[in-house]
This record gives structure tokens, sequence and C-alpha cells, in this order.
């Protein structure tokens, strides 16, 4: 478009940007390219080699509760000290290993749930008419807009002992004394479907609003029922959607600490609150930082499967 002579100010600050940039000798292709690298470095790869770096240090009392690692000796010479004994420590505890299952167990049925309640919704906002698909959409993202502690504390009210449902089943004479629905492991799937399910509904509702209706059709002027076009043309054409939204809400799942702690009971034990207690209440930094690494090793496998599941699905669409 043109400018009648004249550059905008965005252009000419570019303008600036680019030919200092060139002076060092970096394009403004490699720029662009460089400023995500530089943000993965800064904020996740630094801080991840921060953790692993106390994670194989020794326990010690002082501030900050850890040996150094790197020690220079009288002679000038570096000597760098290892202790793995934390990630035996981690290995040899029942408690740890405890926690991760619990913590993959209670992440991967609460997808599952989120998958099986996240699908209609999509296939509803995805086929409904076009200038109510905002309103839709917006109602599904509406929970957001308040604070996230807000929300599991609302569960509370509703989930306790003298919560909104007891009181409706009461007073309807359903049952004669309130049912024990907080402090129980339900409570934490309800309030992590509830709180990340909007993360499964949009890249669902992004795939299945593509979809093309002429292939519906097309199954079933084969024959096909409805249920068997469901199977064999709706999900694999939808199973883009059906990672991506697994992968949001399985990963923050698994490292929940809020929700479980709130709704969850003594016996809801996950990775999120072992991590806590190591951190603030036994000031282990060392432990702590071996159990988060593991975690993050334990994340990976199913990440892996997951982008394997998803490069193959993108392979066969070509």
């Amino acid at each position: 478009m043109s400018t009648g002579g004249f550059d905008t100010p965005p252009r000419r600050a570019w303008g600036f940007v680019t030919a200092g940039l060139n002076r060092i000798g970096i394009s403004g292709r490699t720029a662009v390219i460089l400023a995500p690298m530089l943000w993965l470095t800064v904020f996740f790869l630094i801080p991840l080699l921060v953790v692993f770096k106390i994670a194989l240090s020794t326990f010690a009392l002082g501030q900050p509760p850890y040996a150094p690692m790197f020690i220079w000796g009288g002679d000038g010479k570096l000597s760098i000290e290892l202790d793995f004994s934390n990630f035996l420590f981690i290995l040899s505890d029942s408690l740890y290993a405890n926690a991760y299952i619990n913590s993959v167990r209670i992440a991967a049925i609460s997808t599952l749930i989120a998958l099986a309640i996240a699908f209609p919704m999509a296939w509803f906002i995805a086929r409904s008419d076009e200038k109510y698909r905002h309103i839709w959409l917006m109602l599904v993202i509406l929970p957001f807009w308040t604070s996230f502690l807000l929300r599991v504390y609302a569960w509370m009210g509703f989930l306790g002992r003298n919560g909104i449902i007891n009181n409706i089943l009461m007073s309807l004479g359903i049952i004669d004394d309130p049912l024990l629905m907080l402090q129980t492991e339900g409570a934490v799937f309800i309030g992590i479907v509830y709180t990340y399910l909007p993360f499964m509904v949009l890249p669902l509702y992004t795939n299945l609003v593509k979809l093309d209706q002429n292939l519906i059709e097309a199954s079933a002027d084969l024959g096909a029922r409805p249920f068997m076009t469901f199977l064999t043309v709706i999900v694999p054409l939808a199973m883009p959607g059906v990672i991506a939204g697994s992968m949001l809400v399985f990963i923050p799942a698994i490292g929940e600490f809020v929700i479980p702690s709130l709704l969850g009971g003594a016996d809801t034990l996950m990775i999120g609150r072992v991590l806590w207690d190591e951190f603030f209440a036994n000031r282990d930094w060392t432990v702590a930082s071996a159990v988060a690494i593991v975690m993050l090793v334990i994340l990976v496998v199913p990440i892996m499967l997951l982008n394997r599941a998803q490069d193959a699905v993108v392979e066969s669409e070509k």
C-alpha cells in the first residue's frame, strides 16, 4: 500500500532495526528465527539447566540450601562435585513412585473425560449457524475471564457437605444425609475437567468446522450408519484436534497443584503437591529439583507418542 512517499513510524522503526542488525551481520530473516530461539533459551533452557544443577548438588543447611557444585581449589583448579543421591532417593522411596503414577492416571482419565465432553460441544458449535458461533465460543472461554483460584473455590461451595448440590438433593428428598463429594478424587476430576475443558474444545472446533459436509453425506449415501460414519469419517478427520487438545489438557493436568490441594483429599497425592512440600515445607531444594527433572522425563514419553501420532495423521492426509 502506498504511503504517499512517506514512511510510517512502524516502518521507519523496522528500518532502523534492520539497518542495525545488518551492521552486525544479521539479516532480518535470521533475526525473526533468532527471536523465539532466544526466548526459549532465556525462559526455558537456562532455568532447566539451573534446576538440573541443583538436582545434582548436595543438600546443605544454609542459604541457598545446597552445596556449590563448582569449586575452585587453592591451586587454581576447578573441581566439579556431582551428587546423584537425590535421584537414587526418589527411585528408592515408593512415595514418589506412587505420586508419579497417580498423577499420570488422574491426568489421563481427566483427559479422556474432557475429550468425551468436548467433542459433542465442539461438534455443536461447528455445525451451528455461523452467526451464533462466536456466542458459543465466547461462552466456552468465558470462565477464563475470572481468576483460576476463584473458580476452584467456587467448586468447594458446590461440592461441600453444606454446598449447593447437597442442599438441592436434600431439599428434593433424594438423600437424607449430605454426600461426601469434596476432598475426594472425584472432586479432583471435576476440577481438572472443568478448568481445562476449553483447551480441548477449541482445537477440536478448529478441525470440525473445516470438515467437508459432502464426506458425511457420501458416507450416508453408501449405506454407513451414523455411528460408523462417526468412527470412519469424522474421528479420523478430527484426529489432529483430538491430539492437540489431549496434549493441552494432559500436560498441565499432570503437574497440577492447586486443584488436588483444594478439592482432593489426603489420599489424592499428585506430584505437584510433592514438589510444593519438598520446596517450601522441607526446604529440600535438591530433592525437589530431582523430582521436577524426573517429572519432565516422564512427560517426554507421552508427548513423543502424541507427536508421532500427529505426524502420522498429517502424513496420511498428504
